[in-house]
């Protein structure tokens, strides 16, 4: 599936209506920043790959993120980096060799109408991307891009190593609080230290974690907002992590949430990957959070 994104929407869940967005935002960042974008424009967001697209003039692009055996008139092209796709030659993407998820940018990013301030496709809601209804990309679709030209056309030589794609184990930093002082000490025990295994039910909403069951004392919830990377435990003890096509309020206790760059690394991680969760502070995780926002400067 192919879906346009960029980073979200902001200042609108008071309304019930989710952020969207790139799943792996720093993948999407490096793509924009190889033409010169800014990090967060939109790009298409391609996962597990099944994707052909038809060039109607020469234009420099960009894909960054998962390796999904990206060509071009069927040449390989690098997993990461810039390139040209002259007039009638095809780009496709087959099937996931490392990651989930690739990210190509185009010269400004795309041209279309934004809703509440954002391209991004939420299906779920039927909003954003290119018809405005939250469709995933067709055959038949066109897509412009923004600009004429890239503002820089370097390849990119070297993959920073947070953006590098999960293998068979991902660790995952999570900033604790919400709940967390109501699960009992063996939980969280087990929380931390033992491994967790990504579920098969997983999509841009959530993420279920199949592992030792976490049991939390506390009683009845009222609902309430729920942020980026959410670890929520159900009775059943197994966690979800919430991303970023989730409801907007949720009614089970927390552990706390993924740090952004966390989630992002979540968003490459197939069913079947080992997850570990590393507690982190709230500074540790803005600070790692501004860190990638400067390397795009």
């Amino acid at each position: 599936m192919a879906l346009v994104q960029d980073a979200g929407r902001f200042g609108c869940r008071h309304l019930g209506v989710t952020q969207g967005g790139a799943l792996d935002w720093i993948s999407l960042g490096w793509a924009n920043w190889l033409l010169g974008n800014a990090p967060d424009a939109a790009g298409i967001e391609i996962a597990i790959g099944g994707l052909a697209l038809k060039a109607e003039r020469t234009l420099r692009l960009a894909i960054a993120g998962a390796d999904l055996g990206a060509t071009r008139d069927g040449e390989p092209l690098a997993a990461n980096g810039s390139f040209t796709l002259e007039q009638g030659q095809v780009l496709a993407f087959d099937q996931p060799r490392a990651g989930l998820r690739a990210y190509l940018a185009l010269p400004g990013g795309i041209d279309a109408a934004p809703f509440m301030g954002s391209l991004s496709t939420v299906a779920r809601e039927q909003l954003g991307g290119l018809d405005g209804r939250g469709s995933a990309i067709q055959v038949g679709d066109r897509l412009v891009a923004a600009s004429s030209t890239p503002q820089r056309g370097e390849p990119l030589r070297e993959l920073p190593s947070l953006c590098a794609m999960p293998t068979d184990e991902a660790v995952l930093e999570l900033v604790t609080g919400a709940q967390i002082a109501h699960f009992d000490g063996a939980s969280l025990f087990a929380a931390f230290n033992q491994p967790w295994q990504v579920d098969s039910r997983a999509d841009r909403m959530g993420v279920r974690l199949t592992g030792p069951v976490l049991r939390c004392q506390a009683g009845g919830m009222v609902s309430e907002g729920i942020p980026l990377g959410a670890v929520q435990v159900p009775p059943d003890g197994q966690p979800i992590i919430l991303l970023n096509d989730r409801q907007t309020i949720g009614g089970y206790p927390r552990l706390g949430a993924l740090s952004p760059i966390a989630c992002a690394r979540l968003g490459q991680c197939a069913p079947g990957t080992t997850i570990r969760l590393s507690p982190v502070t709230p500074h540790q995780a803005r600070t790692r959070y501004l860190r990638q926002l400067a390397r795009w400067r």
